[in-house]
């Protein structure tokens, strides 16, 4: 590297970027040590296995990049789908520099510093700078914000990634600059491909071992990544270790079982895959659908849900969506409550799961939802609307001058234990609050419901 003097300070001069790029280019090819995924990262868009929706002839990120168009953009897709690699690629495809932060590392100081290192670049050598910014979602909006007027410009071209729903975690103003690409995890078919290159590659993969694989393995493989190309590469690499060391000169499925007995879900309980599971077994439970409902109880379990929280869920379903139509569901659920706390796990997976058939093939009603939100509008439409004198009390002789419980007549004093009476503010007796369905015993409650009406209508008829 040559440097020139200006005024005591080593100073780099124009063509030190190029330096700095051939030092990051030899440490790029130096990747002995590197784990398999970061060897076999693809080095052109060809090589890039998956994302067709995206990236291939004519496709609209493809489009973009054939053009010379690359705007900034966030990519919104799985762990594993090739956030990272796409920003590279894009980067190198329009022999810019690529610029690589964590969201959790980065904060508005070296933002400053990336931008003016990106602004020294293009002024001088008119070469764009890639700023790939992982987990985008975890900056705040302050940091958001102090990206709008580097992207607005072009100063950079900035590449967010991130796992979550960007409309939720991204601020408008930026998502409004950027273009949002989505990538979908790797189907069976790609990671064979791209499992099959890594075992036959010599020069970065695992090609020197001289190791054999049966389809099967490489399929096993690749259904136990769950889209991740980087697990399915690890779990190749740990395969043909555990290979190597049985003296075994094939991959086979048993093999790969072994070496991957324990998998682990994806499922990040504070992200969006936890709400997107919890929100499947819901709609599972309130469609009457039995089995989806217990798969999804099996998945969160598996991936180490709150069992807690999971029961809180069903006693909210157990009035929410099945309420008076089965009164027995509500006390099931919290039957299983005390139930779990008294055995915990795993044995608790069976109240559970017993409790979880039942609420999905109760008869279902949402009365206590729509009742409660039909009360609850007259109280914000209308007001705290006067209690009728004949309901209050009247502890005092003043308040029994004032009328407070007059006329009211009690209902135990009369045949059947009933009067018919209106005991709702008179602007609003004649509203029907309570519409009960035909759905279980809510039946029952309808009938008897109509014939207390009727009786009320003939008393204020009289």
């Amino acid at each position: 590297m040559t440097w020139s003097m200006a005024i005591g300070r080593r100073t780099p001069s124009p063509c030190a970027e190029d330096a700095v790029d051939l030092f990051q280019a030899a440490a790029d090819r130096d990747l002995v040590h590197a784990p398999l995924a970061e060897r076999m990262r693809p080095r052109t868009l060809d090589e890039l296995v998956g994302q067709e929706q995206l990236l291939a002839p004519g496709k609209p990120l493809r489009r973009a990049i054939d053009q010379g168009r690359i705007p900034s953009m966030i990519l919104w897709g799985p762990p594993g789908s090739g956030k990272t690699t796409l920003a590279r690629l894009l980067a190198a495809h329009m022999s810019g520099q690529f610029v690589g932060q964590s969201a959790v590392l980065c904060g508005v100081k070296e933002i400053r510093e990336i931008v003016a290192d990106a602004h020294r670049l293009l002024t001088e050598q008119r070469r764009r700078t890639v700023f790939f910014l992982d987990e985008i979602h975890r900056f705040n909006k302050v940091q958001q914000d102090a990206l709008l007027p580097h992207v607005e410009r072009g100063t950079v071209v900035l590449v967010g990634a991130t796992t979550e729903n960007p409309s939720f975690e991204v601020n408008a103003a930026l998502l409004s600059r950027c273009r949002v690409y989505v990538l979908q995890g790797l189907g069976e078919e790609p990671l064979v491909q791209l499992l099959r290159r890594a075992l036959d590659d010599v020069p970065h993969g695992l090609g020197k071992l001289g190791l054999a694989a049966d389809d099967d393995a490489l399929k096993t493989l690749a259904n136990a990544s769950w889209g991740d190309a980087r697990r399915a590469l690890m779990g190749l690499e740990l395969a043909c270790e555990d290979a190597a060391d049985r003296k075994e000169p094939r991959l086979t499925a048993a093999g790969v079982e072994r070496v991957l007995a324990e998998k682990v879900l994806l499922y990040d309980k504070a992200g969006e895959e936890h709400y997107n599971t919890i929100s499947a077994f819901i709609k599972s439970l309130r469609g009457s659908d039995v089995d989806a409902a217990l798969y999804y109880l099996a998945r969160m379990l598996e991936a180490g849900e709150d069992v807690r929280f999971l029961i809180r869920r069903l006693v909210i379903f157990a009035s929410e969506d099945i309420g008076n139509a089965d009164p027995g569901a509500l006390a099931l659920a919290i039957d299983t409550l005390q139930a779990v706390e008294l055995i915990g796990l795993p044995e608790g997976v069976l109240p559970l799961s017993q409790c979880t058939a039942y609420l999905a093939l109760a008869p279902k009603c949402n009365t206590a939802l729509t009742s409660f939100g039909t009360a609850r509008r007259l109280v914000r439409e209308r007001g705290p609307l006067p209690v009728p004198l004949k309901l209050r009390n009247a502890p005092t002789k003043l308040m029994e001058g004032l009328g407070y419980g007059a006329n009211y007549r009690y209902p135990h004093n009369f045949d059947g234990n009933y009067v018919a009476e209106c005991y709702l503010p008179d602007a609003i007796a004649d509203q029907r609050i309570y519409q009960p369905s035909e759905s279980g015993r809510e039946r029952e409650l309808k009938a008897r419901l109509e014939q207390l009406r009727a009786k009320l209508d003939q008393a204020k008829d009289k």
